[in-house]
């Protein structure tokens, strides 16, 4: 059964906003924002760790550091983990204050390209380390 245009003008502010907008990919950059967080804490208080060890090593000390399996895997895991919570941050800032469609989808897409190539050079670069001992 339809409801008549005059029959709006009765309905709350509420019920006149359900069901309305896009309400499909809010969820999961909420959650991609809020587990990136969450995971950035350990991996952030070990990188600070490890940048205050590594500072006092050599070239030859730190090297033999990133090979050590463990350091390999988390020094990526801080990598992508910082760069997908980048991502969606600056995602939101661009969609907050950048007007128009063409503008916003650019810098969007120039966004996760960059976040992209720099997750792939960092995570090739840590892997060359690891597994050589040379930059």
């Amino acid at each position: 059964m339809a409801k008549s245009p005059s029959s709006a003008r009765f309905r709350t502010p509420l019920s006149r906003a359900r069901g309305l907008g896009a309400s499909k990919h809010g969820v999961s950059h909420f959650l991609t924002e809020r587990l990136s967080s969450l995971a950035l804490i350990p991996l952030g208080l070990w990188g600070v760790f490890a940048g205050l060890r590594l500072a006092g090593l050599g070239f030859e000390g730190a090297t033999e550091w990133v090979a050590i399996p463990l350091n390999t895997v988390l020094l990526c895991l801080l990598l992508v983990t910082a760069l997908i919570h980048l991502q969606a941050a600056i995602q939101v800032v661009i969609e907050d204050y950048v007007e128009g469609f063409v503008a916003k989808s650019a810098l969007v897409i120039g966004n996760l390209f960059l976040c992209v190539l720099g997750g792939a050079v960092g995570v090739v670069s840590i892997l060359k380390v690891a597994f050589t001992g040379a930059f």
